[in-house]
C-alpha cells in the first residue's frame, strides 16, 4: 500500500524468504520490523500469510481481523481471510471475505476462483457473473489486471502511467483505453476521458459497459440531450431487463427534464430491485428538485432503512434545508460517524447532515466541529490550488483592459437572449433566477457549461503553466469575426434547455471568470452579479456539501481567499465595462424586495410583472440546494447564521483581508 512505513527491500526481503519455503527465517525478521513498525499493514499482512504458511490459520485469522479493523478496504486482507476459513471449514466466513475482497480490488483473479464453488453452493445467482468474471480477467494483459488492482487503491498515477505504457503497443485494445478513461475520469479531466470513451464506442458499438461508461461521463460534463440519446439508443438496442441501462435512462430523462418518465422509470427500477438503496436516492433528487419535499423526505429515509450506513441519505434530508433530525437519528449518525469501517465518502456526507442536525437544534459549537471534520476530510480530494486562481485572475485583469474593449467594440453578434447570474455559490444565485424565471419573458434553464468549455477550448493544453496563460490572452490576438461565431455558437448549443421565451438564463456561478468573453461574443447580453455579505457567503459555503465542483468551499482560508479574489475580479469588470454588470446584494433584495425586483427589471429591459414578487409560486423544476429555499415567500431569518459560529471563523477573515471586513463592518479576527 501507498502508505506503508517499513522499507520496500525490506519487504521483499521477506516475500522473497517465505516464496523458499523459510517460513521460521521470515518470522524472525517480520518480529523484529514489527517491533519498530507496529502499525504497516503490509507488515501485518505478511505475518498473516507466514502463520497459515506454518498451517497454524487460527492464528493467521485472528491478526487478519485485527488487520481489516484498522483497514477495511485493504483488499488482500479479506482475501487471506477467505483462504484461512476455508483452511479452518468456516465457508460461509470465506465466502463473506471473498466477497469483501473483490469488492475493493476486482482484480483479484484468485479471489474470485474462490468465489465460484462458494457461490454455487450458497449463491447460485451469483454464479454467473462469477464466471464471467473469471473468464474476463484471464484473458486480460497482466499489465491490466494491475491496473484494476492500482485504481482499486486510489494510486491513479501508477495506473495512468501503467496503462499509457501498455496502450503504446496495443492502441486500439478496447480494456486498456476503457481503463485509462476510467483514470482520466477520477482524475476529473473529463474531456479526455470522453474522447476515448467516444473513440471506443465508434471500434466497439456493441460494448455496453464502455457505452455506459461514456454516458456517465457525459452526464458529469452536463451534457445532458447527448447523454439522453445515447441512453435511448442502450434501450432499444437492449430492450431485456438491464439495470444500467435502466438506471441511465432514468437519470438522463430527469437530466432532460422529463421528469414524469423519470419517475415512472425509477419506480419500475424500485419494484425490480427493492433492496438498492440508490434508487429511493434518485427517486427523492427527483421530489425535491420539483417541489414535493414530503415525498422527497419519505424516499431519503427509505434509503437510509435499506442501508444504514449509507451516508448520501442522511445528507440528502439534511440538504433538503427543511428536514429537522431527530435525537434517535442524530444518535444513529453519530454513532455511524465512529465507525472504523465506514467509507471516507459515507463519512464525509454523514459529518454534514451532523452539521446541519446539530445547527438546528441551535448546538452551535458541536454543528461547527462536524462541519470542520467534514471539510477536513474533503479537502484532500479536491484540486484547488490558490496560486493558479491568482494567476487566472492576474491574467484577466492585465488582458482584458479598456484598450482591448475599445479596440473591439464591434465584435460579436446582436442578439440579446441570454441573461447571465454570476457570483459565488450560496450568495443567491438561485433566488435571482426564480424571481426571473417567474416573468413571462424569461425561460429558466441551469447551470449551463457553455461558456467554461469554451474557455477551455480557448486556453488549451499546457496553457496554465505560461507566465500568461493562452487563455485570456488569445482574446486580443483572434479575428474578431470568431466572437461572432462562438457567441452564434453559444446560442445555438443552449437552445435546447430553453422553451418558446425570449429571453433564457444561464446560472453558471463560474462564469464570473469569463465576463470579458461574454462581452466580445454577446456584447448586449445581461450579466448578474449575485453578491452576498462575505461572511454569510462564505460560511454557508463551507457547510455546504457540492454533488460536484466548488472545491474551493473546503477551508475557510481557501473560500475566503476566493471570494476576495472573485469581489477583486468583479471589480476590474466594473471597470472596464461599467454598466455591463449589475450587482444585486442579496441584503438589499431580502431588505427592499420590490424595489430591487424592479430594478433587476430594469436592467434587463423587462417590463415589471407581479408574478417576480410572487416568485415562490412558480412552478419550474430546481436543481440546486436551495430548492425547497425558493419556494418560500421571501425571509430574512438566514441573514445572520453565521454570528452564532464567529468565534471559530478568524482564519476566514484573516483570508477575506482588511479592505473587505472594513467595508462590512466586521469585527477583526482575535
Amino acid at each position: 500500500m501507498d502508505n506503508a512505513q517499513v522499507p520496500a527491500q525490506s519487504l521483499e526481503a521477506i516475500q522473497q524468504t517465505l516464496a523458499n519455503g523459510e517460513v521460521s527465517d521470515a518470522g524472525e525478521i517480520i518480529d523484529q520490523l514489527l517491533r519498530d513498525y507496529p502499525d504497516d499493514p503490509n507488515l501485518g499482512y505478511l505475518s498473516a500469510l507466514r502463520y497459515r504458511l506454518s498451517d497454524d490459520s487460527t492464528r493467521a485469522l485472528t491478526i487478519l481481523d485485527e488487520l481489516i479493523a484498522r483497514f477495511p478496504t485493504m483488499a488482500r486482507a479479506h482475501q487471506e481471510i477467505a483462504i484461512n476459513s476455508l483452511a479452518c471449514n468456516l465457508p460461509e466466513q470465506a465466502l463473506s471475505a471473498a466477497e469483501q475482497a473483490v469488492f475493493h480490488d476486482g482484480s483479484l483473479v484468485k479471489c474470485w476462483e474462490l468465489l465460484e464453488p462458494l457461490h454455487r453452493t450458497f449463491a447460485p445467482d451469483k454464479l454467473g457473473t462469477t464466471q464471467q468474471q473469471i473468464r474476463f480477467l484471464r484473458t486480460l494483459p497482466t499489465e491490466l489486471r494491475t491496473v484494476i488492482s492500482y485504481l482499486s487503491s486510489e494510486r491513479l498515477n501508477d495506473a495512468e502511467r501503467l496503462c499509457k505504457y501498455f496502450l503504446r503497443n496495443n492502441k486500439t485494445h478496447a480494456e486498456g483505453m476503457r481503463l485509462l478513461a476510467e483514470v482520466m475520469t477520477r482524475k476529473n479531466v473529463l474531456d479526455e476521458a470522453q474522447f476515448l470513451l467516444e473513440t471506443l464506442h465508434e471500434l466497439e458499438p456493441d460494448n455496453v459497459t464502455a457505452t455506459i461508461q461514456l454516458f456517465h461521463v457525459i452526464m458529469r460534463r452536463q451534457r445532458f440531450h447527448a447523454a439522453f440519446d445515447l441512453a435511448s439508443q442502450l434501450r432499444h438496442q437492449h430492450p431485456l431487463d438491464n439495470d444500467q441501462i435502466k438506471k441511465a435512462y432514468a437519470a438522463a430523462s430527469f437530466a432532460v427534464g422529463n421528469s414524469e418518465v423519470a419517475k415512472t422509470e425509477y419506480q419500475e427500477l424500485r419494484q425490480l430491485y427493492p433492496m438498492d438503496h440508490l434508487i429511493p436516492i434518485s427517486q427523492g433528487h427527483i421530489f425535491n428538485a420539483n417541489g414535493d419535499s414530503v415525498s422527497a423526505i419519505q424516499a431519503f429515509n427509505d434509503s437510509a432503512a435499506i442501508k444504514p450506513s449509507h451516508g448520501d441519505a442522511y445528507w440528502s434530508l439534511a440538504n433538503t434545508k427543511s428536514y429537522k433530525f431527530n435525537e434517535d437519528q442524530v444518535a444513529q449518525m453519530g454513532s455511524l460517524e465512529q465507525q472504523e469501517g465506514i467509507a471516507t465518502l459515507d463519512r464525509i456526507q454523514i459529518c454534514f447532515a451532523l452539521g446541519k442536525a446539530h445547527e438546528d437544534a441551535k448546538r452551535y459549537d458541536k454543528a461547527f466541529e462536524f462541519y470542520a471534520r467534514g471539510n477536513r476530510l474533503k479537502l484532500p480530494s479536491t484540486h484547488f490550488d490558490p496560486t493558479q486562481l491568482s494567476k487566472r485572475i492576474d491574467a484577466q485583469i492585465e488582458i482584458c483592459t479598456e484598450e482591448l474593449f475599445s479596440r473591439l467594440s464591434n465584435s460579436g453578434t446582436d442578439a440579446t437572449d441570454p441573461i447571465f447570474i454570476v457570483g459565488l455559490p450560496r450568495a443567491g444565485s438561485t433566488l435571482l433566477e426564480q424571481i426571473l424565471a417567474s416573468h413571462s419573458k424569461v425561460d429558466g434553464t441551469m447551470e449551463l457549461h457553455n461558456v467554461l468549455d469554451l474557455a477551455k477550448r480557448l486556453r488549451g493544453r499546457g496553457g496554465e503553466a505560461d507566465k500568461v496563460p493562452r487563455y485570456p490572452k488569445i482574446l486580443s490576438e483572434l479575428e474578431v469575426a470568431l466572437f461572432a461565431q462562438f457567441g452564434e455558437q453559444f446560442l445555438e448549443q443552449t437552445r435546447v434547455y430553453r422553451g418558446d421565451a425570449p429571453f433564457f438564463i444561464d446560472k453558471m456561478p463560474n462564469n464570473f471568470f469569463h465576463v470579458g468573453l461574454i462581452k466580445l461574443m454577446l456584447p448586449h447580453a445581461k450579466i448578474i452579479d449575485a453578491r452576498r455579505h462575505p461572511m454569510a457567503c462564505c460560511f454557508s459555503g463551507f457547510k455546504q456539501l457540492f454533488g460536484e465542483g466548488q472545491e474551493f468551499t473546503y477551508g475557510l482560508t481557501e473560500i475566503g481567499d476566493y471570494y476576495r479574489q472573485y469581489v477583486s475580479l468583479m471589480d476590474h469588470w466594473d471597470r472596464v465595462l461599467p454598466g455591463y454588470v449589475l450587482k444585486v446584494q442579496h441584503e438589499e433584495l431580502v431588505n427592499n424586495f420590490e424595489v430591487e425586483v424592479r430594478r433587476i427589471l430594469d436592467f434587463c429591459e423587462l417590463k415589471f410583472e407581479s408574478s417576480c414578487l410572487e416568485f415562490h409560486k412558480t412552478q419550474r423544476t430546481i436543481r440546486t440546494p436551495s430548492a425547497e429555499q425558493v419556494r418560500q415567500p421571501i425571509y430574512q431569518t438566514g441573514l445572520d447564521q453565521w454570528r452564532h459560529f464567529e468565534q471559530y471563523l478568524d482564519p476566514l477573515k484573516l483570508a477575506l483581508g482588511e479592505d473587505i471586513l472594513v467595508e462590512f463592518g466586521i469585527d477583526p479576527p482575535r
